[in-house]
């Protein structure tokens, strides 16, 4: 009986001879925390104002009888799932089946049966239990779900995220005019093995954080790292109509951000626009993910750059020329390209 000290019972009776009855033998039961009100109205106050788990609930009550604060309680968002008994007279065998058609439990005939009370008594609060553990665990389900949709969020870009959650799959997908930007840190492995584990990540962090802003700033999307190199694109997620400048202004602001620092890191941006294929890959880790000719002509200036400038071709370069100042870096061979001209966009017009 120690479950019942912890269960708050009311009882309601305009008669006090049977309400005193009746919490005595509630008593008897183990029930340890069982409250009384003389009326209807008394009754809604008092479960308006407190928790209970269980009513018990005379019929026959003067102002408001006990089938108008059934009707009321079921009515009540926050009331309704309140289990109620029923308290009647054997004559009032039509006021009980309008209760039960209104919600109420189940019903307790007077003079009340100790046997009967008892047994109704408990599975009614049983029933409650398994209702606020179903409870319980749906809003432990929902709040997984938004830990995972958060999660979802951070592997996934947020359009691709939603598709994949409410499909179960990513179409791959070919797009015609994107921009793609990768910047490296120049001198990262020298860093790497002179300096703690914990100043390389610190710093990492640090810096790829603010890239994460400043990507955002510019309409673009990160896509992933790849060890100190931060990869993201233009054009394709977010409407953009020149996706190249704003990948050339996106570069120019990794390298302020990153001259801001007290590490003495640079970095180098290399860019390159056209059409790429974007998709996803893996079941146990999802990965967002580009492929073309595009996306590697990026990499390949990156490390064509010097250090605190973007890089592209000279194709690039032409539909930029408006808007930067530039250097030609001459030919220059690209694997899988031949020779390229590449020229360093050095700043912004």
């Amino acid at each position: 009986m120690s479950e019942n000290k912890e269960q708050r019972l009311l009882v309601v009776d305009d008669e006090d001879f049977n309400r005193n009855l009746l919490m005595r033998q509630l008593e008897k039961e183990g029930f340890a925390n069982v409250e009384a009100a003389e009326n209807g109205s008394q009754a809604l106050e008092m479960l308006r104002q407190g928790d209970f788990d269980l009513v018990l609930l005379d019929i026959e009550m003067p102002e408001i009888d006990g089938l108008a604060v059934l009707e009321t309680m079921k009515s009540d968002m926050r009331l309704r799932d309140i289990p109620v008994i029923m308290i009647s007279g054997v004559e009032e065998i039509d006021s009980i089946v309008k209760c039960i058609e209104l919600g109420a439990e189940d019903y307790l005939s007077k003079p009340f049966n100790p046997v009967m009370l008892r047994a109704r008594t408990n599975a009614c609060l049983e029933k409650k239990r398994l209702r606020d553990l179903q409870a319980s665990h749906l809003v432990q389900i929902k709040d997984e779900k938004k830990k995972s949709d958060a999660m979802l969020n951070v592997i996934l870009p947020s359009a691709i995220a939603s598709e994949l959650k409410a499909s179960g799959k990513v179409v791959p997908r070919r797009y015609d005019n994107i921009a793609v930007l990768f910047c490296d840190i120049v001198g990262f492995t020298s860093f790497s093995e002179n300096n703690d584990p914990e100043a390389v990540v610190s710093g990492l962090q640090d810096l790829f954080t603010r890239f994460e802003a400043i990507t955002r700033d510019h309409g673009m999307e990160k896509i992933k790292t790849i060890g100190d190199e931060f990869m993201t694109i233009a054009g394709m997620l977010t409407p953009d109509a020149v996706p190249l400048l704003s990948a050339v202004k996106c570069g120019h602001a990794m390298i302020t951000a990153t001259g801001e620092l007290e590490n003495g890191w640079e970095v180098r941006v290399g860019i390159d626009s056209g059409p790429v294929v974007a998709g996803v890959v893996g079941d146990e880790k999802y990965q967002f993910d580009v492929w073309g000719d595009t996306v590697n002509t990026a990499a390949r200036m990156t490390g064509q750059a010097s250090p605190g400038t973007v890089a592209m071709t000279y194709d690039s370069w032409l539909q930029l020329q408006e808007e930067c100042e530039g250097r030609s870096l001459g030919q220059v061979e690209i694997k899988g390209k031949g020779a390229v001209e590449v020229v360093e966009c050095t700043a912004m017009r």
